[in-house]
């Protein structure tokens, strides 16, 4: 009954799927989904044996990706030749007239500004999906593609297929990312292309799944079903069941695509999603084959690059900002102006270098610019503009916030506050060390750590441990739970790596990997702190940069009252070393995979146990897994496991080796 019953949700559920996802046709409303869903959940939970690959349940599997494999594309993955203009597409249309004697179809398609992939389907199942990478060679992201609703994981159809398109994130979904990022004190995505591809590199399949990812199709690159044109490929996609972009169009003249081409640049602004050009392909497969390939690219296709969106404002005012390493970043306030959809007020002007390279002035008119159609950045100044009243702008002697001495060292672009104690250093130190990179202090972005500041209750990071439920109630903002969410989230940060907080303290040119190294190698914020540039240098990877700069800060009187103040509120210092002794058990030199979520243990948990019991845990199945620990939402490694014939238990099997040693 619960095979039958299984096999009765699995069918209904990714119906369901397909016509909210793929056809934007919804059929149940999402309460019927849900319930649904949390039965084939309960079913597959009670009989994992019968979790199979294009089971809905999945999408996300509870677990955290080691990192990703290599995969050897069987057709390279090539890059497009580029038109930019109208002349381009034209010298296009003659080099294939070369060629081509007898009429020439061309397919048009948006070209989706997103990540190119290539899935692999084997009787109708998706089985694999990788990155485009260098071409040749790509990295295996099966489990993130998955976590994508639009990315059906079982075709209409049983069919042998490879399939390329493009994942990408809608400008709604990345409006929300950035808000929720810059909340939390984290880094902005620089446009929905960096976000899309900074998603897939993700570990954690649920993080790709929160962050509401698309994919259009475009290519069929294998198939057990000849077609005779790129069109009828993608009309046969479609017909599978995986989405296509709905404004492509079939043309009979270069003329006709020149028109497409100008008709998009004009109407980009009012898609839902970014677009960087057009992608214009010969439809006839054997016109194709007959206009071959060059070394790098098919010389039956090409793209057509938009230029960057421009537009002219008047900046206003310079305006000054200063960052967590005393980084003094001149900004231009412009009139605002509406580019790629969006009205621009700021542009970065990096340094003085810069401005006095574009010899900008305040007043100037000028050409902005989004690079990457998202950043704003000034092109230049229209000097036949100036009426003579623009005014000269230099980078100051001193702090804008604190007023003390600013000084640019040599080699370096930046003009810098040399005041640790500066207002806006301590602010963006504090946002720097709540990060999600960092210390993780989830609640603690921006505009609390500046509330809290301009209270007076803090003044570095220290005295985040000391703010207490009864202070917080006071501010506006914070009721009864809010005030204790957050500090609970600054007491859970106590427990973080030593990595963790070495990157948390913001020391010029420590990243996180230098941290990590930097930890690794000494276990112990003191050892660190006594650490000689030669013992720095010796450690591979840690250039004299990063070794100067930690020696200076750890010099630094202020820096080590600091450390001793965390270590009186219980921060951890040390880098957890176990050195427990394995004892011996049936899991002694045997090796076991985790599978699946797990309900009592979390996933570290549970290695923990396996190791101190004597076994070893592998990320894969092979011949050479002696054990599966299958949890809930068990997927490709418990079907493998079975395969080879490996034994699989439970949780709670697991439990009662731990009871017995």
């Amino acid at each position: 009954m619960s095979k039958e019953r299984i096999e009765e949700l699995k069918e209904l559920l990714n119906k369901y799927d397909y016509h909210y996802h793929v056809l934007d046709a919804p059929l149940v409303e999402d309460s019927t989904y849900d319930t649904l869903l949390q039965e084939l959940l309960k079913l597959e939970s009670n009989n994992p044996e019968l979790t199979t690959l294009d089971s809905p349940t999945q999408r996300v599997g509870g677990q955290v990706l080691k990192g990703f494999s290599t995969v050897t594309h069987k057709t390279s993955m090539l890059s497009l030749g580029n038109a930019f203009d109208e002349d381009g597409l034209r010298d296009f249309a003659n080099r294939i007239a070369k060629t081509i004697t007898e009429p020439v179809k061309f397919v048009c398609e948006l070209k989706i500004d997103g990540l190119a992939v290539s899935l692999t389907y084997i009787d109708g199942l998706l089985v694999q999906g990788a990155t485009r990478g260098d071409g040749e060679t790509g990295e295996d992201i099966t489990q993130n593609l998955k976590a994508i609703k639009t990315i059906p994981l079982r075709l209409q159809q049983k069919t042998n297929l490879e399939v390329r398109g493009e994942v990408y994130m809608s400008k709604e979904s990345f409006a929300k990312l950035n808000q929720q990022r810059e909340a939390r004190g984290e880094q902005l995505f620089a446009n929905p292309r960096n976000a899309a591809a900074g998603t897939l590199r993700q570990l954690d399949p649920k993080v790709v799944a929160s962050r509401n990812l698309s994919a259009f199709f475009y290519s069929l690159v294998e198939s057990n079903d000849i077609t005779d044109s790129h069109s009828e490929s993608l009309h046969k996609i479609k017909q599978l069941g995986l989405t296509t972009n709905p404004y492509t169009e079939v043309l009979e003249s270069i003329d006709e695509v020149v028109k497409y081409c100008h008709k998009w640049h004009e109407k980009r602004n009012e898609l839902p999603y970014e677009i960087d050009g057009i992608v214009i392909k010969v439809d006839s497969y054997n016109q194709q084959r007959s206009l071959g390939f060059t070394a790098k690219s098919p010389r039956w296709a090409i793209a057509f690059k938009f230029p960057a969106q421009k537009a002219i404002s008047v900046i206003k005012d310079i305006e000054l900002t200063v960052g967590r390493t005393g980084a003094i970043t001149p900004t231009a306030i412009l009139e605002p102006v509406v580019i790629a959809g969006t009205t621009v007020s700021r542009a970065s002007l990096h340094n003085s270098d810069y401005i006095a390279q574009k010899d900008i002035k305040i007043g100037d008119t000028a050409i902005v610019q989004k690079a990457g159609d998202i950043i704003p950045e000034i092109v230049e100044v229209l000097k036949e503009k100036r009426s003579g009243e623009e005014q000269e702008f230099s980078m100051p002697n001193a702090c804008p916030v604190c007023d003390s001495e600013a000084i640019r060292a040599q080699d370096e672009a930046a003009l810098r506050c040399i005041n640790p104690a500066c207002p806006a250093q301590i602010k963006e130190r504090i946002i720097h060390y709540a990060s999600r990179g960092a210390m993780d202090i989830e609640g603690l972005g921006p505009a609390i750590v500046e509330q809290l500041y301009s209270e007076g209750l803090i003044n570095d990071v220290s005295d985040l441990y000391k703010l207490s439920v009864e202070e917080l109630i006071k501010l506006e903002r914070f009721g009864q739970k809010s005030a204790e969410n957050l500090v609970v989230a600054i007491d859970d940060s106590k427990r973080q790596s030593l990595s963790r907080l070495l990157f948390g303290l913001g020391i010029r040119f420590v990243g996180q990997k230098a941290a990590k190294l930097l930890a690794k190698e000494f276990g112990d914020i003191d050892l660190v702190m006594d650490a000689s540039y030669e013992q720095l240098i010796a450690i591979p990877e840690i250039g004299d940069k990063i070794a100067l700069s930690v020696n200076e800060f750890f010099a630094e009187s202020k820096a080590k009252e600091l450390i001793d103040k965390l270590k009186d509120l219980g921060v951890n210092t040390k880098e957890v070393k176990d050195n427990k002794i394995p004892v011996e058990s049936i899991f002694t030199e045997k090796t076991v995979v985790l599978t699946g979520t797990l309900e009592k243990l979390s996933r570290k948990e549970a290695q923990e146990i396996i190791e101190n019991l004597g076994g070893k845990v592998s990320g894969s199945v092979s011949k050479k897994t002696h054990l599966v620990i299958a949890g809930e939402n068990a997927g490709s490694k418990l079907i493998k496991a079975k395969e080879l014939g490996i034994e699989v238990k439970g949780e709670d099997y697991l439990i009662e080796q731990l009871d017995a040693n």
